[in-house]
């Protein structure tokens, strides 16, 4: 009958309804009670570390001391404040003026470094050769030389310097008295005829009147090391 089919057709929709309801409900239902997955932690190991990147930037200027060029018109030369260990300074008494008194130096040669030609200068003019770098002036002082003074060395250096300018090192005496010897090392001919351990202020007052600024300067740079 039509009713019959009707009826039918009606509970066979009703069935995929509740059917679709059903597992609408399973499907929000299974989300809800379903573990919450987790990320593992991160293994550090596997992980590649980059070296830091600096910024590139130039080199740092190289400051170009007063050392490099002495003034023009000035002859390079070296002079030893040589100090023994009571800080007494080395002084001797030149030939050619008895009663001017002055510490070591000497010419520097073509191409020659300064420190070098210190220790070179003090064993001609001394013997001395215990001794040991302390310290230097890091720039040139000057002296000009009197009229008189600057003749005499034109006649024996044919050349026309107005001065010098000197490089002064600080030398430690280590050695033994006895290897004093003011004829030197014989390479050169003797400059000086006594000498004596003295202080700084001795040493100023011994000076010939041209020197005593630059000795000045010396003992003003070295202070630190002369207490």
């Amino acid at each position: 009958m039509p009713e019959d089919e009707d009826l039918l057709r009606m509970m066979a929709i009703s069935r995929m309804i509740l059917s679709d309801a059903t597992q609408l409900a399973q499907s929000i239902l299974l989300k809800k009670t379903s573990p919450k997955t987790t990320k593992p932690p991160l293994d550090p190991s596997k992980f590649t570390i980059l070296p830091l990147r600096r910024p590139h930037l130039p080199p740092p200027s190289l400051c170009t001391s007063s050392m490099e060029a002495p003034p023009p018109g000035y002859r390079k030369n070296v002079g030893i404040c040589l100090i023994n260990p009571a800080k007494k300074i080395f002084a001797a008494s030149r030939l050619d003026l008895p009663d001017s008194w002055q510490m070591p130096q000497g010419g520097i040669d073509d191409n020659e470094d300064p420190k070098t030609a210190a220790f070179r200068e003090l064993k001609e003019e001394t013997g001395v050769t215990s001794a040991e770098y302390v310290a230097e002036v890091p720039h040139w002082l000057t002296y000009d030389f009197p009229p008189e003074v600057g003749e005499r060395l034109r006649r024996r250096w044919g050349s026309n310097w107005k001065g010098q300018a000197q490089k002064w090192f600080l030398l430690n005496f280590v050695g033994d008295e006895s290897e004093i010897n003011l004829l030197g090392d014989g390479n050169e001919k003797p400059e000086f005829g006594q000498w004596s351990w003295i202080s700084p202020e001795r040493m100023v007052q011994l000076s010939v009147d041209f020197k005593r600024p630059v000795y000045e300067e010396v003992f003003t740079v070295f202070a630190p090391y002369l207490q």
